[in-house]
């Protein structure tokens, strides 16, 4: 029998000397700690092995598994070094499993907060912290606040069972269709509010400067399977967000480019269905509450939906 508390810990990195150090710390001082960390160096040629190296000797609970190199750099990879991770786990009595980025930092009771909103919760299947980009300010509230970033995805062990593990989606959007397939699975996805991650460095900047990562993002969303008016609406909700309006075009934009490719998606179609159908849940509940609102809605509400 597993212990309520005793978690495990995968990490993918790639050349990642200037923030691997700063991860490890965030992790070595949590009051709980894990039973087991897999740190999946995907042929790193920079210093990142060795600053990883330097803590195995005095945490025996830190493993490096060095991998042979993928060509360049893409999210298939990520998913791709996170499963071989998983499947390197020499623990197999966890009870929770953790997804972490090599360039996040957290407080030191970040994990421990975390189990007690599971153990709050017995339907509660995947939950994690707000990421926070530089420049970005810690008191925002998250537009989408039931899928979780997957650079701090955190699993009821039964959960990710549950959903077979991830879909190595060569656009992206892997960690957004985990938390639809947890959904699907019966189980609750929540993005918990009150405990804040910082991202040591812009999301997606290997794509690129920024309007490049809109487009990317655009694109991603047609594969995954989004509904093309949930899009549009997604998009409008952006304008205000820098590069005003150049965001939100370049994304629609990265859409539209994927719907002209017509490129045919990895994710299943139940899948696909699925999350359209919670998308116009969504849009259906956004107009009927507006019908009987005393005060207009805004373009952002659309896209800020609270468990039904």
């Amino acid at each position: 029998m597993s212990g309520s508390r005793d978690y495990v810990l995968v990490t993918p990195v790639k050349n990642e000397e200037q923030s691997i150090g700063k991860t490890i710390d965030a992790v070595v001082a949590q009051t709980i700690r894990p039973i087991e960390w897999i740190i999946a160096s995907d042929g790193s040629t920079d210093g990142t092995n060795e600053i990883v190296r330097g803590y195995l000797l005095q945490h025996s609970w830190i493993r490096l598994l060095e991998l042979s190199p993928r060509k360049g750099r893409c999210f298939s990879s990520v998913v791709m070094n996170t499963m071989t991770a998983i499947a390197h786990l020499e623990s197999r009595d966890y009870a929770y499993l953790g997804l972490l980025d090599a360039d996040v930092v957290f407080d030191a009771d970040y994990y421990e907060k975390t189990m007690r909103c599971f153990e709050r919760d017995p339907i509660l299947g995947l939950a994690g912290g707000v990421v926070i980009d530089p420049g970005e300010s810690r008191d925002r509230v998250p537009r989408n606040r039931l899928d979780i970033p997957g650079a701090v995805q955190f699993y009821r062990k039964e959960c990710f069972k549950a959903i077979g593990g991830l879909i190595a989606i060569p656009e992206g959007g892997w960690d957004g269709v985990a938390c639809v397939m947890a959904r699907m699975a019966g189980y609750r996805t929540s993005l918990l509010r009150e405990l804040v991650v910082d991202h040591l460095k812009p999301r997606n900047v290997s794509q690129g400067n920024v309007l490049k990562r809109r487009w990317q993002m655009g694109l991603r969303d047609y594969a995954v399977g989004y509904h093309p008016c949930f899009e549009a609406i997604k998009c409008l909700s952006r304008v205000g967000d820098t590069p005003w309006v150049a965001g939100s075009c370049a994304w629609w934009c990265g859409y539209v480019a994927g719907w002209i490719a017509r490129k045919k998606s990895i994710v299943p179609e139940p899948v696909r269905q699925h999350l359209r159908h919670e998308q116009i849940d969504r849009m259906k509940r956004i107009l009927l509450c507006s019908k009987n609102a005393k005060k207009p809605m805004t373009l952002n509400t659309i896209t800020n939906p609270e468990t039904p």
